[in-house]
This record gives C-alpha cells, structure tokens and sequence, in this order.
C-alpha cells in the first residue's frame, strides 16, 4: 500500500527543501512526520534526485510518489522513451514488464490503448497513481506477471513491448537474452499468438550477431546512443519475418545524422588505408556499436587510417557525417621527448584509438591539462605508433 501521508502538501514541500542534502546527513534525523517513518521519506528524496535530469517530467511533477531508486536507475529515459515511441503505430500495445511506466507513458501519446503488466504490486500501485497524476486514462494498469497475462489473454495487440530484467537475483548485471528475465527467445511462439510486432529493448552490452541468432524474426534493430553513449538495443521483431533486417545506429540530441545498414553490406563493402588527410572522421559510439566499419567508409567516400584504429579520413568535408570531424594540422610519430616537448604545459583533449596506452597515461607522459581547442589522436597504423593533431570543426556534428 501506497503511503499516502507522503503526498501531503507539508511533506511534498519538506522532500523538495531536501534534494540537495547529503542522504548521509537526512538519514541521521527522525521523521518529522507522524504516520512516516524516515526511509521512507529518504527513499521518496533519493528517487527523485535520480530523476532531475533523466525524467524531469516525473521529476517537476507535483505529488507524484517514486518507488526505489534502483527503479529509475533501470527504466528508460525519457528522451529514448520519446525515441521508441515513435517506432509505433496502431491502436493497443502491452508494456509486457512494465517497470516505473517511462515507456508506458510515451507509447500513450502514439497509440489509443496501452496495457501496463508489472508483477511487482507495489510497483504498479505506484504507477497507477502516477498515471492518475498526469491525467493519462488511455493507460490500464495490471500488477500481473506479463508472460502470465498473455496465457489468459485472448485479445491481440498491435504491439508488444518487452523491456526484461537484466539483474539476476542478486541484483548483478546480465547481459544475454538467455539470462535476462523473461528469456524472450523461449516464449517467441507465445508473444506471436498475440501480436504481429514485438519491440524488444536489450543492454548495450549485448553482441548483434549472436542476438539475432536468438531473434530470427528481426525486421530492425536501432543502435540508440544518447550524447555519444550507447544506452539501448531495440530490436523490432515481426511476425514470419525471414529477410535480413536493417541495422540503424542513432545519436540523440546531437545534430548527427542516423546511420543504416545491413550486414550484407558490410561484407562487399571494401575499404583503402592513408595516412590522415585533410579531415579526420571520428565515428560516435551508436555506430561503433553497429559494426559497420567497412560499410561507413564506402557509403561516405573515406579512407581508413589502419584496420583496427577505426579513424577515418578524406580531402572533401563531408558534413552528413556520423560522427565528429575534425581538421588535421600535423601528423607525426610518436616519440615521448617530441610529444613532451610539443605539449608540456599547454592544454589539449586526448583521445586513443587501437593505442597501447591510456588517455591519462598519456596525460601524465606529456605533462597536458584537459581543455583547449587542440584535439590529440594516439593511433597505430601498422606497426608505427602515430600523433594526430587536430582541432574540431565548430557547429559540425555536435
């Protein structure tokens, strides 16, 4: 049961006076609330926090009440909820592991009826209140396992949205669709009973090529970085599917354009090695991820600095690109006594790519501050250690 005591206006107002607090320092006093008892007000604040610049819709909202912290820190964003829900149409969903409701809550404003199942009944309490507070009434609700639903269900969906758990019962991280919880790629048959189309999100951590072995049915799946960093696998599956899906790499709120390809792509794709040009080509993560190392330097015209440095370069600027471009200003080999020389004292942002050592290794070696306007590439090409000195375009893929 819900407290309900948390959500009057004097404890609202307590809880937002305490949000910049150390937790350390408020779990020392006593409740200064009768009917609520101390954790229960430190776990109100601590969700919240987490929410500030992950969900600040929840986090701005008043009265609305937040469960563990361990519950923001696994459900979506909002920003790649917003992104998912525009890979949808129709008119039902079932959120099959619902969670705190982010998704939910944005495949609300895209299709006419969302189904929230979540076997925790606390949890679900909680986001029905939620949903109650946001005036959303197109969202039902149901504290059910979602596996156990649909074997009661005899209604299709026009999609079904999986999220699993990835945490094992000792609430480590797992990472392969066989230890997540449901094991999707077990119970395929059962979903495709209920629907056409089923939206899978899955870990960042997880390799494509062995997930779509387990997947067969994927039309899709959308590599979707948020600022440069990976943060979810979605996999669109469609029902009798046999041909080869299309992989797409995003990078939101960037100006970055998305990337797509197929794998057979990147098989006849052919690329040619030079040492850097006028322009090197940084890839973002969502990119990397997808693997698409052949195919991006065919489809953009680039040269490749060496087979593993995954660095990119060209004579033309080519703006579309995915990822940051920078303008070369010297390359030469890398000799500690030169390099020291070149930069002891001054600033400069160091990156590595196929390097031996590690940035703040480096950083040390050269006696470098972070900042500046110079970007540093320690690459290899070969078997030849190599310094690029470069500085970033302005206004270019940022």
């Amino acid at each position: 049961m819900l407290n309900s005591k948390l959500l009057e206006n004097k404890v609202q107002k307590f809880i937002n006076q305490c949000l910049d607090e150390p937790i350390g320092k408020l779990a020392l006093r006593s409740s200064p609330f009768e009917g609520i008892q101390t954790p229960e007000i430190l776990q109100q604040i601590q969700a919240k926090k987490k929410c500030k610049k992950k969900l600040p819709t929840w986090y701005n909202t008043p009265r609305l009440y937040f469960p563990n912290k361990l519950n923001i820190e696994q459900t979506s964003s909002e920003t790649s909820a917003k992104y998912k829900s525009n890979l949808v149409r129709g008119k039902t969903l079932l959120d099959l592991t619902g969670g705190f409701g982010v998704d939910s809550l944005y495949f609300s404003k895209i299709i006419s009826s969302v189904t929230h199942c979540e076997i925790d009944e606390h949890l679900s309490e909680i986001v029905a209140h939620n949903f109650k507070t946001f005036g959303n009434e197109n969202i039902k609700t149901i504290a059910i396992d979602g596996l156990e639903f649909l074997t009661q269900n005899k209604k299709n969906f026009d999609w079904i949205y999986i999220d699993p758990s990835r945490r094992d019962s000792n609430k480590n991280k797992r990472y392969f669709i066989e230890d997540c919880t449901p094991n999707i790629a077990e119970h395929l048959d059962l979903l495709f009973k209920n629907t056409q189309q089923i939206l899978i999100k899955m870990s960042p951590m997880l390799d494509l090529k062995v997930a779509l072995m387990a997947l067969p049915q994927t039309k899709a799946i959308h590599v979707v970085a948020i600022k440069n960093e990976v943060k979810e696998l979605l996999f669109i599956l469609e029902k009798k599917f046999c041909e080869e899906p299309t992989i797409k790499a995003i990078n939101l709120e960037t100006n970055q354009s998305d990337f797509e390809f197929k794998y057979s792509d990147e098989v006849k794709s052919t690329v040619s090695y030079q040492n850097s040009l006028k322009y090197l080509y940084e890839p973002n993560s969502a990119v990397l991820k997808s693997g698409a190392f052949k195919n991006l330097a065919y489809q953009f015209d680039l040269k490749k600095l060496s087979q593993h440095s995954h660095l990119y370069t060209s004579m033309k600027l080519n703006p579309d690109f995915p990822g940051k471009i920078y303008l070369v200003e010297q390359e030469l080999p890398y000799q500690k006594k030169n390099i020291r020389r070149i930069f002891s004292g001054s600033k400069a942002n160091i990156k590595t790519r196929n390097f031996p050592k590690s940035i703040d290794q480096l950083k040390k070696e050269i006696k470098v501050a972070d900042g500046g306007s110079l970007y540093v590439f320690f690459t290899t090409v070969g078997r030849k250690k190599i310094v690029i000195l470069t500085k970033k375009l302005s206004n270019i893929n940022d």
